[in-house]
């Protein structure tokens, strides 16, 4: 008996001391997934900061630099610039896709459609590696991917009851969007003495061409 009692205490032990250092372990790792959060993060910011400033030319050591973080670090997160730009820009165009759904709610839909263009442009004129990614597309991805779709989606929402308030020009089309921002990203191109809020006035100049009135030419091409 007193051999099967000491089998069992070491038993218990045993399972004790296991579950001593399974809660040890679990509150080591705790922190460092914490940890790792907080570097993603402080990554993904920088890397906001430093696209912006400089495009998407920037380099992964730019951004580490930026972060205050090794190099190492941020190799271990985002193998490559490619990746890193994606989930940077991934980010920034949900953001901007929110900003179009919410535009859907308001009643003036040509109204609403002119204030989102606005605020997103407004966000593009100081964000060089968003008007980069605008123009050329080089950064792609599925999360670049769903959020374009969405911002496309809302658009065309806005575009619809615009159109059935009779408020849009006749013949204007969700496809029509894409160049009136590459237009107003060439006027954010000019040199750097031309007033930086020029862009405003070439938005407001468009956005009276969009406005259905009495008279007006039919549009070329379809």
């Amino acid at each position: 008996m007193s051999e099967e009692r000491e089998a069992r205490e070491a038993e218990e032990a045993g399972e004790a001391d296991a579950t001593r250092e399974t809660t040890a372990a679990a509150s080591t790792a705790r922190p460092l997934r914490r940890d790792a959060e907080l570097n993603r993060r402080r990554i993904l910011q920088a890397g906001r900061e430093v696209f912006a400033d400089r495009g998407l030319q920037a380099t992964l050591n730019d951004v580490a630099h930026h972060a205050g973080l090794g190099v190492g670090t941020v190799y271990r997160k985002y193998p490559d610039k490619q990746a890193l730009a994606e989930a940077v820009y991934a980010e920034e165009l949900d953001e901007i896709a929110v900003m179009a759904r919410e535009a859907r709610d308001t009643n003036d839909a040509f109204g609403a459609l002119a204030d989102f263009l606005e605020k997103a442009l407004a966000r593009a004129a100081h964000n060089r590696g968003l008007r980069e990614l605008m123009r050329q597309g080089t950064v792609e991805g599925a999360g670049l991917t769903r959020a374009r779709q969405a911002i496309t989606a809302h658009c065309e929402h806005l575009l619809a009851r615009a159109r059935t308030e009779g408020a849009l020009r006749e013949g204007v089309t969700e496809a029509d969007l894409a160049p009136i921002a590459a237009m107003i990203d060439a006027v954010m191109a000019l040199p750097a003495e031309q007033p930086s809020q020029l862009w405003r006035r070439y938005l407001v100049i468009i956005l009276d061409g969009l406005r259905t009135r009495p008279g007006q030419a039919e549009l070329p091409g379809p």
